[in-house]
């Protein structure tokens, strides 16, 4: 079942190639240049996919599992993470999807992200982890459409049932998805039909992952670490991992398809270093935080996982900090 995450992976890394939707940029363009095209799209998706994911829960289909909220290690992980997005070139999905694209700087970026992902999470760096991983918060959750223990989300804190919350949070967005002015901008996919697409997709996802043993939906890093794992000391790749193949070659035939699948190399060569060093912090951010942009905001936040939406603001603040020092100040 595990290599149901090619499958997945592919369509994903489709959707987000065709909709050139890297949240590098989403945080990134607000503050640079006023362009909210992609936060646009991320509140869709996410508010989409709240909706789709306690359906799915409610049917049985899929059991919420949010991550625990961790102070210390969301904070500190978010920030390290947003700012290496912002060096790398990509958030953890863009860096992906863009490898298969035939961006060469990407593939560094994703490479030491993987690297220092799996040292952190099992390597020379596992002793820091295990100091962060003191601070997890878990609460008992009584409902079924919820693991049994797992981190405290905005319903469990304010004792309302999840749907009140749920469809008070996914109005929130909706309200500034489309009752505020949205920047122009030209995709190959439109926000609307990428952000629908992938709210069904999302928790489809889940259920494959699921079946594998894997009780969770799209994330990125875990998939780095588990091929890195693989390919070092010979353990099973798990469906996470066959994820990341999957958005690999999807992107790859859909860049082909399109005429955009091109080998890219930065006119400067110390690009590279660049990228490696924003591909490392972004692999001990993410261990750190508990999870990148896929894993917290992508699919924590819509379960409105209170770690996952602390971890997405500091990713927020991490990625304004950089690029302010980057390209803010010119």
């Amino acid at each position: 079942m595990a290599l149901t995450g090619i499958i997945f992976g592919a369509l994903f890394g489709i959707i987000l190639q065709r909709g050139r939707i890297c949240f590098n940029s989403a945080f990134r363009d607000v503050m640079l240049f006023k362009d909210n095209y992609l936060m646009k799209f991320a509140a869709l998706v996410i508010a989409l996919q709240t909706l789709t994911f306690l359906l799915f829960a409610q049917f049985g289909w899929i059991t919420l599992n949010p991550k625990p909220l961790n102070w210390v290690g969301n904070i500190i992980g978010g920030y390290i993470f947003g700012l290496g997005m912002v060096l790398a070139g990509g958030c953890a999905s863009g860096v992906t999807y863009r490898s298969g694209e035939g961006m060469t700087t990407a593939w560094f970026a994703a490479i030491f992200y993987g690297l220092t992902g799996y040292a952190t999470k099992a390597g020379a760096l596992k002793p820091w982890l295990n100091w962060i991983s003191k601070f997890n918060v878990k609460v008992d959750y009584s409902t079924p459409i919820y693991s049994s223990k797992a981190g405290p989300t905005l319903p469990s804190v304010l004792h309302l049932n999840p749907w009140i919350v749920g469809i008070l949070f996914a109005a929130l967005l909706l309200w500034y998805t489309f009752g505020t002015k949205t920047t122009e901008r030209h995709s190959k996919m439109g926000m609307k039909t990428a952000a629908v697409l992938l709210a069904i997709l999302a928790p489809i996802a889940w259920m494959a992952s699921a079946a594998s043993g894997r009780n969770y939906g799209f994330g990125i890093t875990g998939g780095w670490i588990s091929l890195f794992k693989g390919f070092l000391a010979g353990t099973p790749v798990n469906w996470e991992g066959w994820g990341i193949v999957g958005i690999i070659i999807g992107a790859m035939i859909s860049a082909k398809i399109s005429g955009e699948f091109k080998l890219r190399m930065p006119k400067n060569p110390v690009t590279y270093l660049q990228v490696m060093i924003g591909g490392a912090l972004m692999g001990l951010g993410a261990v750190t935080a508990g999870g990148c942009n896929i894993g917290h905001f992508f699919t924590g936040v819509p379960q409105m996982a209170i770690g996952s939406i602390l971890a997405s603001i500091f990713f927020v603040l991490g990625n304004w900090t950089m690029a302010w020092l980057l390209y803010g100040r010119d």
